[in-house]
């Protein structure tokens, strides 16, 4: 009975352990099969204990180079959604326009749409354009659909802000610039960080409307379901793995700081 009472007690906090675990399994599985020596070309059977990946993580001809291409789009990208998305945000809480519920439904809709649809959409429109497939043409996708999330996390930022805080400073005579750069955007700077952040990690992670807008430039996820067909050398893993853990100290940083600046307004 006791052992019955403590887990009815702790079943949130159990569900909750349980689920983290599920989501982190497969990190765990790549992170452990990076340090693998498999006998084929294929890294799905462990073999045997092995750093020669990590110390060599662009042995595989042509992948670093897409990794590079895919880390600088999602740079481009995220800047680019990032003030695009932060202005219409602030557009559509702070004024009253003509369409503005329009608008509203239309941010929302690349969120809803299956990304086949959005790919096939872009393809089209580039054809008709007659844009050449490549760098740009992904990058002009990739803030497209990166625009809505940004523009969610900005705008649940925005609203709830409160107005009396810029309007005390005007009253203390700071002009417009001045009671942006110091009031309003550090008010919303989180969620500002949390779009940018939102629309790199969707950016570098694309497939599906990357490979319709292509063309022949290969990025890291293309190179990755490539490498699949025919083989999955352990560089992969590397890169997965080191991915994993530059965003898991980004994390702990913003955690570590959050916690600083509470206890200093404590």
């Amino acid at each position: 009975m006791a052992f019955v009472r403590w887990f009815k007690r702790n079943l949130v906090v159990i569900a909750g352990l349980v689920t983290l675990g599920y989501l982190l399994l497969p990190n765990v599985i790549v992170t452990v099969f990076s340090f693998n020596k498999p006998k084929g070309r294929f890294n799905y059977e462990w073999q045997q204990f092995s750093t020669d990946a990590w110390r060599d993580p662009c042995g595989v001809a042509d992948m670093c180079g897409s990794l590079s291409l895919s880390l600088q789009i999602a740079v481009w990208a995220t800047l680019g959604a990032t003030v695009l998305g932060t202005m219409i945000a602030f557009a559509l809480v702070r004024y009253r326009f003509r369409a503005r519920g329009a608008v509203n439904s239309l941010i929302f809709l690349p969120m809803a749409m299956p990304e086949v649809v959005m790919a096939a959409s872009l393809l089209t429109l580039f054809l008709n354009l007659g844009a050449q497939l490549g760098f740009w043409t992904i990058l002009i996708a990739h803030i497209m659909f990166c625009l809505s999330f940004v523009v969610t996390a900005v705008k649940a930022r925005v609203m709830s802000m409160d107005p009396r805080l810029e309007q005390a400073a005007q009253d203390l005579y700071a002009g417009p610039v001045q009671t942006f750069l110091r009031v309003t955007l550090p008010i919303a700077a989180p969620g500002i960080a949390a779009g940018a952040l939102l629309a790199f990690a969707l950016s570098f992670d694309d497939f599906i409307i990357t490979n319709f807008n292509a063309g022949s430039t290969v990025t890291f996820p293309m190179f990755v379901w490539g490498s699949a067909q025919r083989g999955t050398p352990v560089q992969i893993n590397v890169i997965g793995t080191a991915m994993f853990i530059v965003a898991v100290l980004f994390v702990l940083v913003g955690m570590v700081i959050g916690n600083r600046r509470n206890r200093q307004k404590a």
